[in-house]
């Protein structure tokens, strides 16, 4: 995996208007701001805020750098021929009795999780849905532009103080708090993403360290008397690969917790499961976790792109369709009921995976087919033993709600009568079983025009898009880029549609073209030109084409949203 200082280009560079005597933020030593200056976004970048920021990136960096070593190591192993695995070295972690500590009363019910980008709007509409929890997120969500990142750290503030309010101009409508709302979770961005508008001691932030600090540092005090009743904040903790990440997690929490003078243990976290090596170390992440944790998540898009990207060099582990690649598939089945067997032993949270659709407003009766689909998925995770679910609409959050209360009762979980104990016996077989499907030319065109729209999408600012009736963020761009990647590299045969031809660079860039005049004919004509499709397009067939396959899409698009400001910064 190339690091940031590798990939990243020489970003774009505004002058500013001169302004009357404000020349920049007030920065501590060795800080350097090169975003945009913004009055209401000082209140979110104070010198006490961005002293706390340094303070763990200081402290952490080389720990980060580390891990992030290791996995290219590990990477190397598995394009070697080697496969994930369990850990002979942690078998004890795996096989003695421990529990995390008891989960906070204020999180005991997640049964309904609704998730989506920190937007003011959004913010307010998924406090208000009426599911248990919130997960506002800096990560897939979020295309990370300046703006957006500062926005939302003003979005969340004003959302833990009960001050978010919105008016939609088109609508004349004012939005604001009900009275019961969502608990609220964060979710920043992965160990591997830099923050490249804050610079410290001369290189770029750690993203996620900008994302926990600024919002940490600014909540938590008023989180913990209301929303959190004594405890929190609450976070989701994203992409981790091994238990080495979540111990840096854990470190992080216990020092903050003491620069704030609370309680070890106050902060709490959900650990998605969405790399397929983690899923081998989901024992060995609640032990690190042990003081911190609430639980852990089935990020299933996420694992079905990392179960590619694990074996790209393996082309005996060919991906079928992405659609085929359900929970009934063996692998997917066994990864989600070891995670709901593991957590119940530890005594927390097996929370399930995300219900994507977009309510279909035009035509009830495809409406109605596709929230029979979502039921069906929801019973078979509450059946399974999970403790609650995702959403990304909060138009599914009542049908999800009632497929899981018709289940579970009053009870707020399932952590203590569902321990899964047949799951006990699923071994790395089981979580390896080679998926079952065919290869479709359909297939590759989907990917493709997801792909692109995505990007596009991203580019211009949106990290959470609507396409074909699902409400897609980078994890399915994702899958289609290294779908793309690994059929051409192995030359795979369409033997699902009769066709019968192999997937090649003459036939990839006759879809790609296909596509690019489809999104035109959807989108229209003026939109196509005004936006960034030409320019997604080079990039998506660019990753899809490469000799070497990247770890992560946005990395190489980071590049397009990076404005660097000549006056950001200064010592007062």
């Amino acid at each position: 995996m190339a690091s940031f200082e590798e990939t990243f280009t020489q970003p774009k560079t505004t002058v500013p208007k001169k302004s009357s005597g404000i020349i920049g933020y007030d920065v501590p030593e060795g800080v350097d701001i090169r975003g945009r200056y913004d009055p209401e976004f000082s209140k979110i970048l104070t010198r006490g805020a961005l002293q706390f920021v340094a303070s763990l990136q200081r402290e952490f960096r080389n720990h980060i750098k580390y891990a992030m070593e290791c996995r290219r190591e590990a990477k190397m192993r598995y394009n070697n021929g080697s496969l994930p695995g369990f850990d002979p070295t942690t078998k004890y972690i795996r096989e003695e009795e421990w529990v995390c500590a008891p989960v906070p009363q204020a999180v005991a019910d997640r049964r309904v999780e609704i998730t989506g980008p920190v937007d003011r709007k959004m913010v307010i509409d998924a406090l208000n849905s009426r599911a248990k929890v919130f997960m506002a997120d800096f990560e897939d969500a979020l295309s990370p532009s300046w703006e957006n990142l500062m926005r939302g750290h003003i979005n969340l503030r004003d959302a833990v103080n009960r001050t978010v309010t919105f008016h939609d101009q088109a609508r004349n409508k004012e939005y604001k708090l009900n009275d019961q709302t969502a608990k609220l979770f964060v979710r920043p961005r992965g160990w591997h993403l830099p923050e490249a508008h804050i610079f410290i001691d001369g290189e770029p932030a750690t993203g996620c360290l900008v994302d926990f600090g600024l919002y940490f540092f600014h909540n938590y005090a008023n989180f913990r008397k209301a929303q959190g009743q004594g405890s929190g904040p609450f976070f989701y903790l994203p992409k981790m690969e091994h238990s080495r990440e979540a111990r840096i997690w854990n470190n992080v929490f216990e020092r903050a917790e003491k620069w704030v003078r609370i309680e070890k243990g106050s902060i709490r976290a959900t650990a998605l499961i969405e790399t397929l090596p983690a899923v081998f170390q989901m024992n060995e992440i609640l032990y690190e976790l042990r003081d911190h944790s609430v639980g852990l998540n089935c990020g299933r898009w996420d694992y079905i792109f990392s179960y590619i990207k694990t074996f790209q060099g393996h082309p005996d582990r060919l991906l079928p369709d992405r659609i085929q690649v359900g929970m009934a598939q063996h692998f997917m089945r066994s990864y989600s009921d070891l995670l709901i067997h593991t957590c119940h032993k530890r005594g927390v949270h097996a929370m399930g995976g995300m219900a994507a659709h977009i309510p279909i407003r035009d035509d009830p009766a495809a409406n109605e087919a596709a929230l029979e689909l979502v039921r069906k998925d929801k019973l078979r995770e509450v059946t399974a033993g999970h403790d609650g679910t995702w959403v990304t609409h909060p138009g599914l959050v009542p049908a999800c709600m009632e497929v899981f209360t018709n289940n579970m009762g009053n009870s707020p979980n399932q952590i203590h009568s569902m321990k899964r104990q047949d799951a006990s016996i699923l071994d790395e077989e089981d979580l390896l079983q080679r998926p079952r499907g065919v290869c479709t030319l359909e297939c590759l065109r989907l990917n493709t025009r997801v792909g692109i729209q995505y990007l596009a999408a991203w580019m211009t600012g949106l990290g959470c898009v609507p396409l074909y009736n699902f409400m897609e963020e980078a994890a399915a761009a994702e899958i289609s880029r290294v779908q793309n990647w690994q059929w051409l590299k192995y030359g795979v045969e369409l033997d699902g549609d009769g066709l019968g031809v192999k997937v090649n660079l003459d036939l990839f860039g006759r879809v790609v073209e296909d596509e690019m005049a489809r999104i035109e004919r959807e989108v229209g004509k003026e939109k196509f030109k005004k936006g960034m499709y030409k320019v997604a397009c080079k990039l998506f067939t660019g990753q899809c084409t490469a000799p070497v396959l990247d770890d992560f899409m946005t990395l190489d698009a980071y590049n397009n949203i990076v404005i660097h400001h000549p006056i950001g910064s200064s010592r007062l």
